[in-house]
């Protein structure tokens, strides 16, 4: 009679197999994303870090004819006894203050409006966003010498003559120089902002506009006790942003008022720091004035996150 001899079972390795494979996946997949993390850090610190380092301690030195030496605080005393210095500060926070006005308050009514239109929406998004898409300068040239024409074939100029009111010489004039400024500014830059007000306004629930119509709220009531509270985080933030942006005003002189304007009415810190770089090849007062600036924006940032902190 045969006997019949079966095979040993197999061994069952599939789980380890398996376990083995994710292991491996796992270890390439870290291994990718620390391969582009390290990309990106050394690319942030060569062109933001080692500039930042480089400038404060250029800050404190001094170069003369290819000779490097430590001088302390001198830079900033000489700096800050510069006539220039407080009147590009005092042209800094002006602009700001202005663009708080127009620039912050325009893109958020318009961002209302476009929001209540129920035809041609996409239309007129395209066509308020446009001009975010033009290179900046081509735009500021095309304010100044089609919009900003001092004669009566300017284009503000036509218009005011056609209504009948005295015309400007707008950057010419030191008065106007820098509301002409505030408004190319917003015109170029408020597309953006009305993207992310239209997105913020759609995430409003209807019924919160439903039962203040049925109180009787008006559309500023509406807005003003709906739509405000809704978007305080964004309006924040926002605001934050675009202080820090317009502090740095820089292209709107150097291509408007070619550059410190009349009366010095134009001149910013950012134009006073390519000045003393550029003109007076001082790096050192550069340095010592991006310093500065710095400072003040890192002041500014701190204060606005502590009572956010506190609202919060």
């Amino acid at each position: 009679m045969a006997v019949l001899t079966l095979p040993p079972p197999a061994q069952r390795t599939a789980p380890e197999s398996s376990a083995g494979t994710k292991r491996s996946r796992k270890l390439r997949d870290n291994l990718t994303g620390h391969t582009f993390l390290i990309g990106a850090v050394l690319c942030f610190a060569l062109f933001m870090w080692y500039p930042m380092i480089r400038g404060v301690v250029m800050s404190f030195q001094r170069t003369r004819r290819g000779e490097t030496s430590w001088v302390g605080w001198d830079n900033y005393l000489r700096i800050i006894d510069d006539p220039s210095f407080w009147t590009a500060w005092k042209n800094t926070f002006y602009f700001t203050g202005l663009a708080l006005v127009l620039g912050f308050a325009v893109p958020f009514f318009v961002a209302i409006l476009l929001n209540e239109f129920r035809h041609a929406k996409g239309y007129l998004r395209v066509l308020v966003y446009l001009p975010v898409m033009l290179p900046p300068a081509s735009a500021l040239f095309l304010f100044k010498f089609y919009a900003y024409d001092p004669s009566e074939a300017g284009l503000f100029n036509a218009i005011l003559k056609a209504l009948h009111l005295p015309t400007s010489e707008w950057m010419q004039s030191p008065t106007m120089t820098m509301p002409a400024m505030v408004l190319a500014s917003t015109w170029m830059n408020m597309g953006g902002a009305v993207l992310i007000y239209l997105a913020a306004l759609q995430n409003i629930p209807g019924e919160l506009y439903e039962a203040a119509e049925l109180d009787g709220a008006g559309i500023w009531k509406r807005i003003r006790h709906v739509t405000i509270p809704q978007t305080r985080l964004i309006l924040a933030l926002l605001a934050m942003l675009q202080i820090v942006a317009t502090m740095q005003l820089f292209i709107e002189p150097l291509i408007l008022a070619n550059g410190a304007g009349t009366q010095d009415s134009a001149t910013s810190v950012a134009y006073l720091i390519y000045q003393h770089g550029f003109f007076q090849n001082d790096l050192n007062g550069a340095a010592a004035l991006g310093v500065i600036m710095l400072v003040v924006l890192a002041a500014f940032s701190a204060v606005y996150v502590r009572l956010s902190t506190k609202q919060d």
